[in-house]
């Protein structure tokens, strides 16, 4: 019987809950070499190996077919895959780590509070400023496909290399997309969430390739941690 390789978070709350979400679903994880190797194996289940990469690393190596099971964030997921991308799906919503990817803008933009208004003022910006409203993020991918959808267009990305929320005040950009969990971060920084900007709802997934959910392993993880979650 083959190797299946699923990877979890290699640090902090998420490979924590996690490992502790595993186990009491019935499957140890032990780690292979030092207590910081990052490799290890699934016990309670035949042939199924333990990666430890970080939750971005996990996304992209279910989309490059490296690894067949991963544990990362949902936002993290669709950044690397769309949700019409068969290749991969999410096989269970295991019931941690909640956060929603937004879009926020200056509480002093009185008049902007929806999608809509978004893109009203952006041809009015364009005049004035001789350029397009700019979007902070790390989120590039969910941002583009979100504001196609909303028919905004008159925007450009920036790079958020650090807090993304404090763009605005630094003058790099306009508009944020992030992450938040409570907004109470994005309130600090004067900003607000638009009514209908919730790109994502997302939480801790177990993620698999379409290519092995047949397999009866995987059937048996996803049935135990479904009931978990």
């Amino acid at each position: 019987m083959s190797t299946i390789t699923i990877a979890i978070p290699s640090k902090g709350r998420l490979m924590e809950a996690a490992a502790e979400l595993l186990a009491k679903a019935g499957f140890s994880i032990e780690r292979l070499g030092a207590d910081r190797g990052y490799r290890g194996v699934l016990k309670g289940i035949e042939n199924v190996e333990v990666a430890f990469l970080s939750a971005s690393e996990i996304a992209q190596n279910l989309r490059d077919g490296k690894i067949d099971l991963g544990v990362t964030g949902e936002d993290l997921l669709r950044e690397k895959i769309s949700a019409d991308d068969k290749a991969c799906d999410v096989l269970v919503r295991l019931g941690f780590g909640p956060a929603d990817v937004v879009v926020a803008v200056p509480e002093c933009w009185l008049d902007v509070a929806t999608m809509t208004d978004l893109d009203e003022i952006a041809e009015s910006f364009y005049e004035r400023h001789g350029r397009r409203l700019r979007v902070a993020t790390k989120y590039h991918n969910l941002t583009r496909r979100f504001f196609a959808e909303k028919g905004v267009t008159g925007y450009r990305i920036v790079e958020s290399l650090g807090a993304t929320e404090g763009a605005p005040a630094a003058g790099i950009a306009e508009i944020i997309v992030d992450i938040t969990t409570t907004g109470s971060t994005l309130a600090a920084n004067s900003l607000k969430i638009l009514d209908d900007g919730v790109i994502l709802k997302s939480s801790a997934v177990l993620a698999g390739r379409t290519a092995v959910l047949d397999d009866p392993r995987v059937i048996r993880l996803r049935a135990a941690l479904s009931t978990m979650a």
